[in-house]
């Protein structure tokens, strides 16, 4: 019986236990830094939906690789990387529409909304091990979402509590 336990949970293929671990940790980190900004200002989507997004992602894009490595694929098995692309991308857009709500006159939650879409996206880049990447997009939300909100309210275009 250990046997058949000790088997099942072998690697049949795909990336090793460790990569898989550092994948889905680097996710973690990077989705983190995106939902912590969006929880700093109280949004809907905060670290926790931002880090469990990204990570989704990253096992979508992590269990694609694993069918593409393992014997039951077989030879016919052609990969389209477009197809995990766009699956994940049409659950995010379900997700973020969900958040965004248009009341009195006003948008409200698309930048909320959008970070998610920026988290699914660091998700699969760490998923498929493109770290670099997942790195500059992370900078360039962190960016958008803290340094070009606090300019905002410098210039006058946003209010602190916005």
């Amino acid at each position: 019986m250990w046997q058949q336990i000790t088997a099942e949970l072998s690697s049949n293929g795909g990336p090793p236990i460790i990569i898989i671990a550092v994948r889905i940790l680097g996710t973690i980190i990077f989705c983190g830094l995106i939902g912590y900004e969006r929880e700093l200002h109280k949004n809907s989507a905060g670290l926790r939906t931002n880090i469990l997004v990204g990570v989704a992602a990253a096992a979508f894009a992590l269990i694609t690789l694993t069918m593409l490595d393992t014997p039951m694929a077989g030879d016919d098995v052609q990969a389209d990387p477009l197809r995990l692309v766009e699956a994940v991308t049409n659950g995010v857009a379900f997700l973020a529409a969900g958040i965004i709500v248009f009341s009195k006159g006003e948008v409200r939650g698309l930048t909320t909304g959008a970070s998610l879409w920026i988290s699914a996206s660091i998700g699969l880049a760490t998923g498929l091990g493109y770290w670099a990447i997942a790195a500059m997009v992370t900078m360039v939300g962190v960016f958008v979402l803290l340094v070009l909100r606090q300019a905002q309210i410098a210039i006058g275009l946003k209010g602190k509590d916005e």
